[in-house]
């Protein structure tokens, strides 16, 4: 969690544990009255920094929605850059 210097809780981002060098960011989340104040770049740089630091891990990975230019922004400028395209399709029947 990201916190103001008062303890308020205002962000959050979690990470995976390492697997075969790699951990990816996730669950970034700021409350929607609380965006645009620099919290989510904060927290996303900040657990990025701590995995990128963890022993044996040679890349930190996030994956975002393409269709959202804010969240894309945001990631581009603390340092990620797009390497790849994914489509999931379920199938049934």
């Amino acid at each position: 969690f990201w916190e103001t210097p008062d303890g308020t809780p205002v962000a959050m981002a979690g990470s995976s544990p390492p697997v075969a060098g790699q951990v990816r960011v996730n669950a970034v989340y700021t409350p929607v009255h609380l965006r645009g104040r620099g919290y989510a770049g904060a927290v996303t740089a900040e657990v990025s920094r701590a995995a990128a630091r963890t022993d044996g891990v040679r890349e930190v990975l996030l994956f975002t929605d393409l269709a959202n230019p804010t969240s894309n922004g945001l990631y581009q400028r603390i340092g990620y850059r797009p390497v790849s395209d994914f489509a999931v399709h379920a199938f049934t029947g």
